[in-house]
């Protein structure tokens, strides 16, 4: 496990530190060189969770600000600032309004993008707010949705009401976004992982205990413990929070194959 030095993160740039070598093993190439590589028509996706020792993301009420504290947030905003497109499912947007900027790190504004295939939203979102970022409502076709002048709207495919994680990332490429952080909440992030679709995942554990709430990952029951998912997984030490890093590009080539 590597302990982080946090005193240079927040400029950290691909000429300031992060190295653009996949053979660099030190840190935090070996964070973000596989962000940093992603090829001409290659999808790169990357899930990222902030929860409790005990695996939850929020109280039974759903209220979650903040459980990770300021080394966790600093990676997240890290993270999207080395992103083309930040997700988040409707659930996060109704029930956290977040902004989805970076503001603790230096870096462009990812483009934003709700999924939201049932048109649920029904007032006017910070990730809405007109500076200059790219601004995406992913929802079924067939029903023309009504948002704020500027805002992209791709009308895609449902089936039982939900659309597919691949065909969400492929819809983002084909809009020039190949880099994207599926950022929340857990269901959404679940529904990329059992889809596939996460080639690493990010889990930032905090050193928290609730002993109840909202669970982190919300994936189909398993009866045996040799159904469950083992990762192979490098660790790293934030100030006092844990940073698991998880490959999951082997999930994705099996999906391919």
């Amino acid at each position: 496990m590597t302990t982080v030095n946090l005193s240079n993160y927040a400029t950290l740039t691909p000429n300031n530190g992060i190295s653009m070598d996949m053979q660099d093993q030190t840190w935090p190439a070996v964070i973000f060189d596989p962000l940093l590589e992603v090829r001409e028509n290659q999808v790169f996706a990357i899930g990222q969770i902030g929860q409790t020792i005990d695996g939850r993301i929020a109280t039974v009420t759903g209220q979650s600000k903040y459980i990770n504290g300021p080394a966790g947030l600093l990676h997240l905003h890290r993270l999207r600032a080395v992103v083309d497109a930040v997700v988040v499912g409707i659930g996060t947007v109704l029930a956290d309004d977040p902004q989805l900027t970076v503001r603790l790190a230096s870096g462009a504004n990812p483009a934003r993008v709700v999924i939201d295939p049932n048109q649920r939203l029904s007032f006017n979102p910070k990730i809405f707010n007109d500076d200059g970022a790219r601004r995406i409502v992913i929802t079924k076709q067939g029903a023309p949705y009504r948002g704020p002048e500027g805002i992209e709207i791709l009308y895609l495919p449902t089936e039982q009401g939900r659309i597919s994680p691949a065909v969400i990332l492929q819809s983002l490429a084909d809009a020039g976004l190949r880099r994207v952080l599926i950022e929340g909440g857990a269901e959404t992030v679940s529904r990329f992982m059992q889809a596939g679709c996460l080639h690493r995942l990010h889990v930032i554990v905090a050193p928290i205990i609730m002993g109840s709430g909202r669970p982190g990952f919300s994936l189909p029951a398993i009866d045996h413990m040799d159904q469950a998912q083992r990762l192979l997984v490098h660790a790293h030490k934030l100030d006092d929070e844990l940073l698991f890093d998880c490959d999951l590009s082997a999930q994705v080539q099996n999906k391919k194959d």
